[in-house]
């Protein structure tokens, strides 16, 4: 008999045992439809909100700004806007809107308005890190038996340049918001010989240098973080799930 069909009467007992057993071994199996599933939702919600605050459901949108709050910045320079004629702001055009002041925790409770769109409820760069995972854990399921897991210092590689670039801008920021060396970047004009247009260096819109560097930075951790995990994560969890489905034949040999 197959191990999926354990007698459920031994269930209906009540013996936890069993059904923690149960759980567990189709969570192996079916672990990556799960995190699918959950992710799917975990990326998909921050674009809810803008969408929710354009319907007029003001309250289920700050909700989700407000659990989205507790893992990200949320800054409105370093986010994306929908329904509105841009999709990404300036400081300048934040305060103007908003209020004049460099102080994150004041600009980060910024969540647009009908004039200016609504941003999206966490920063471009999770946007990229978190669809990324999300994204490749799909694109992993197809070759799951083909790949084998990243080197841990493969990972270090691809993360690494979101922990200089984020730390960079952590940096940076200690100078006031619009004035550290991330804000300018005229380190990169003049390493570029101003080859490209001022709004390529200064500010953090949409093509800008900084845009560019908090995508496919996060991207590639993203990458990195499948890589290295998914394929771990599958033998171990199929190990652990046939290790139960022995212990069920055991128990129905048994009966």
């Amino acid at each position: 008999m197959p191990a999926s069909a354990l007698q459920p009467a031994r269930v209906a007992s009540g013996n936890p045992a069993i059904a923690a057993k149960q759980i567990a071994y189709a969570f192996g199996r079916r672990w990556l439809l799960i995190f699918s599933l959950f992710g799917g939702v975990y990326v998909g919600l921050p674009w809810l909100a803008p969408v929710l605050m354009r319907a007029g459901w003001q309250g289920a949108g700050n909700v989700i700004y407000l659990a989205y709050s507790t893992q990200c910045h949320q800054l409105p320079q370093r986010s994306f806007f929908l329904f509105g004629p841009k999709p990404m702001y300036s400081l300048a055009e934040i305060q103007a809107a908003w209020r004049a002041t460099d102080n994150p925790l004041i600009l980060r409770q910024f969540v647009g308005n009908p004039r200016m769109g609504w941003k999206v409820a966490w920063s471009d760069r999770m946007v990229s890190l978190y669809t990324s995972i999300f994204l490749s854990g799909l694109l992993y399921w197809p070759f799951r038996k083909r790949l084998k897991p990243l080197p841990w210092w493969a990972f270090a590689l691809l993360a690494a340049p979101m922990a200089l670039d984020g730390g960079a801008h952590f940096i940076s920021d200690f100078a006031g918001l619009g004035r550290g060396f991330r804000d300018t970047n005229h380190w990169l004009a003049l390493l570029t010989a101003n080859a490209f247009p001022p709004t390529f260096y200064a500010g953090d819109a949409l093509g800008s240098f900084n845009s560019w560097m908090r995508l496919l930075t996060g991207l590639l951790f993203g990458l990195g973080a499948v890589g290295f995990a998914y394929p771990l994560l599958d033998r171990a969890l199929a190990d652990a799930a046939g290790a139960l489905e022995d212990q069920f034949h055991r128990a129905e040999s048994s009966a």
